[in-house]
């Protein structure tokens, strides 16, 4: 029987240092799910069309299932698991409860950690860019609204925090 040659992995998964020896074709998406027990990032088509493996790599979106483990080592990842802090919820997962951003619930882990990486970005200024921007993860249930409105609540709390003025919306105005 013949062995395949394995590689060192170091990664920051999380906020915790994990090392993983690897074969060369194993991709970061079976990486987590199958070796760091981070069954959150989800397999959808395995092709990088639906999103369902977005992860961030150093603040960056990626789609997990397109990159190899080995070309990843020393980088820093998070998933879906690492987006709380502990019992508190990152503000984009309260703004998906709020806004009933999912239903299956299925493509939420990519969402969510797309629509991080969107907002690390800074490039979105309106709901328009948003849906553009977020338009490679897919929702076959169709949350579309609910998930723009999640992400533009939590990009307008910034902005609040950081002391620029609200955007002007129009619709209806709640008492």
């Amino acid at each position: 029987m013949e062995l395949h040659q394995q590689y060192p992995v170091r990664l920051r998964i999380n906020g915790q240092d994990r090392e993983f020896n690897v074969e060369s074709w194993v991709t970061l998406l079976d990486l987590l799910r199958e070796r760091a027990g981070m069954t959150g990032t989800k397999k959808g088509c395995d092709q990088g069309q639906c999103g369902a493996c977005t992860v961030l790599v150093d603040g960056k979106r990626i789609n997990s299932c397109l990159t190899l483990a080995v070309m990843q080592n020393g980088k820093e990842i998070t998933t879906v698991e690492g987006l709380a802090n502990g019992e508190d919820l990152h503000p984009l997962q309260q703004a998906f409860i709020e806004c009933d951003a999912f239903q299956c619930g299925y493509c939420t882990p990519g969402q969510l950690c797309s629509a991080v990486g969107l907002m690390n970005e800074g490039q979105a200024q309106s709901r328009d860019d948003v849906r553009e921007l977020m338009s490679g993860n897919i929702c076959r249930c169709g949350a579309y609204p609910q998930i723009a409105d999640a992400v533009i609540q939590v990009m307008d709390l910034r902005k609040n925090q950081s002391g620029d003025k609200p955007a002007f919306t129009t619709g209806a105005v709640l008492a």
